[in-house]
């Protein structure tokens, strides 16, 4: 039985995948790949990190780092496929010791678009500050 998982990489990575499986199959095992490939996985690397890149298309990490280091225009440091929020308003908890007799809740309405033009919208009329902030932390991961 086999307890291998599947991966699923963003569809521009899985078609350099298969442009990789493709070349693989058509020449002996152990041949240099072609330069033409090895640019679009520079180009792969600089979108969705050398690691990710480097497993999806089976080839030498360092090797990877090696050439990404080498391209003057794709950067280094990967950048993220969705840019984290820059700011996230809280209100401020409310403890027994403040003598307020406000319930430690909110209303908050949470808004989400990914890099496809996605939008989805959460309404809260009511939450509990902590709870607000485990939904976000979970809805991060």
């Amino acid at each position: 039985m086999n307890s291998r998982t599947t991966r699923s990489y963003p569809a521009r990575l899985e078609r350099l995948q298969e442009r990789f499986e493709h070349w693989r199959q058509m020449h002996p095992p152990r041949s240099r790949i072609a330069d033409s490939l090895w640019n679009a996985a520079v180009k792969a690397a600089g979108i969705y990190g050398l690691y990710r890149t480097a497993r999806a298309l089976r080839v030498n990490y360092y090797a990877l780092q090696k050439r990404v280091e080498g391209a003057s225009s794709i950067p280094v440091v990967p950048r993220k496929e969705n840019p984290a929020a820059t700011f996230i308003e809280l209100p401020p908890l409310v403890t027994a010791d403040s003598g307020d007799s406000a319930s430690g809740t909110c209303e908050c309405t949470l808004e989400w678009e990914d890099a496809g033009s996605m939008k989805m919208r959460l309404h809260f009329p009511g939450i509990a500050v902590t709870d607000l902030v485990t939904l976000c932390r979970s809805l991060r991961s």
